[in-house]
Parts: structure tokens; C-alpha cells; sequence
């Protein structure tokens, strides 16, 4: 059996929005029109709706929005959970997020600052080969390295991984602060380049940085972190 990892992209009340992701050998676009296509045909509920529905986590530009009572609908309670699952451009990141349980934890705990190092979905969809996978494995044990119940736990661990290098374990995070992602890699930091964002090591261009919630904020990566 191969690796079927499971993507919940919004909280429910009753379905855990299992097997978003099919077997392997299918595409990035036909996950994401999958993902689109059930997002609008199973019930949602928002942990936090603003009055006028929900909007991008991210603006397109300008200077982070914080989330007051005006605009969150849940003032000083929203944090990095409530609102993952509103930009749709990172929501193949937000699935694999919520679909473990450490990492999906650490979004919803006021205690743990994070800054959320989102990639694009097209960044996603141009890697050479998918978040879970590692050539290392191949090396080892070949073609059906993912196969059966080790392969599942194997590519979960590495999925896992993925995630948690996508995940700086402070904010506000300053300029040139340089800090170990949650997965524990290469130290990280970011500088401004004619005035653009841009995670080091890797130049990797912050396209946005979303809303400031209790715990955090989100910043929209045009680019993957390398977490091997």
C-alpha cells in the first residue's frame, strides 16, 4: 500500500478530509483542484469568521495587519490556526500542516510564537519530486521505499520535516536573527534586498508577510526550504 498522507485544510465538524493526496504517481495540480473542489462541497467551520467572510490571511503588500476586534471577529484569541486555511495560494502547505499533529499543535498554543514560512502551492508543484519523498530512500531500499506500513511511517516522517523546516520558532523575528527551524536544520535568517524580503541561507523571496495573530505571523514564500 503506498503513502496516502492526510490533509485536513479547515477544521470540521465532522470529516477529517482524509486522502487529499492520492497515490503518488498523481500530479500537484490535480491535488490542488481536488482540494478546491471539497473545500467548497463539505461544510467548514472558520475558527474565526470576520463579518464580511473570509478574506486572504495575506495582503498583497504592504506593512502585517494585526488581528483586532474589528477585523478577526475574535480580537486577542485569533492565532496562527484561525488562519492558515484563508489564503487558498498556500493551501497545499496548510494541508500538510494540519495533517500533523506536533507541528498543527504548536499553531494553535498562545505560549509558542511561530513564524510560518508558507510556500506557494506553485513552489510546491515545481519541486523535483514531492515534500515526502527523499533520494536517499530510493538509494536505500529502492522503488517501493514508501510502500507498505514502514514506508507510510518513513514518509511521514519526512513530510513532517518538510514542515517543521518551514517553521522559525519565534516572532517578531528580526532581521538578521539567525535560529534553527523547528525541524531542528541549518540555522536560518532573513535580510532585506531592495527592499524585498529574503530567507537565507537559499535567497529564497518572501512574497508577502500575512496578518499578526496572537502567536505569530505568515509569510508567503515564492520558494522551498531545502530540509535535508
Amino acid at each position: 500500500m503506498r503513502f496516502t498522507p492526510y490533509i485536513v485544510l479547515a477544521p470540521t465538524a465532522a470529516v477529517a478530509f482524509a486522502q487529499l493526496f492520492d497515490p503518488l504517481h498523481r500530479t500537484a495540480s490535480d491535488i490542488k483542484q481536488q482540494a478546491q473542489s471539497q473545500s467548497v462541497n463539505h461544510a467548514q467551520i472558520p475558527l474565526a469568521k470576520p463579518a464580511g467572510g473570509l478574506g486572504p490571511a495575506m495582503p498583497p503588500s504592504g506593512a502585517p495587519q494585526a488581528d483586532g476586534p474589528a477585523n478577526a471577529g475574535g480580537g486577542s484569541s485569533v492565532m496562527l490556526s484561525d488562519v492558515m486555511g484563508r489564503d487558498k495560494s498556500i493551501n497545499l502547505f496548510a494541508g500538510f500542516l494540519r495533517g500533523i499533529e506536533s507541528p498543527s499543535q504548536r499553531l494553535d498554543d498562545p505560549a509558542r510564537n511561530t513564524t510560518v514560512l508558507a510556500p506557494l502551492n506553485s513552489a510546491i508543484e515545481n519541486l523535483p519530486r514531492k515534500p515526502w519523498e527523499d533520494p536517499r530512500d530510493y538509494s536505500a531500499l529502492g522503488a517501493n521505499a514508501y510502500e507498505g506500513d514502514d514506508g507510510q511511517g518513513r514518509a511521514q516522517r519526512n513530510l513532517r520535516r518538510f514542515v517543521e523546516a518551514h517553521l522559525i520558532p519565534t516572532s517578531p523575528w528580526p532581521a538578521g536573527e539567525k535560529i534553527k527551524p523547528v525541524s531542528g536544520d541549518t540555522e536560518v535568517w532573513w535580510e532585506e534586498k531592495d527592499g524585498v524580503k529574503r530567507i537565507q541561507p537559499g535567497d529564497i523571496e518572501v512574497l508577502s508577510v500575512g496578518s499578526s495573530v496572537v502567536n505569530g505571523e505568515v509569510w508567503i514564500l515564492k520558494g522551498v526550504r531545502n530540509a535535508s
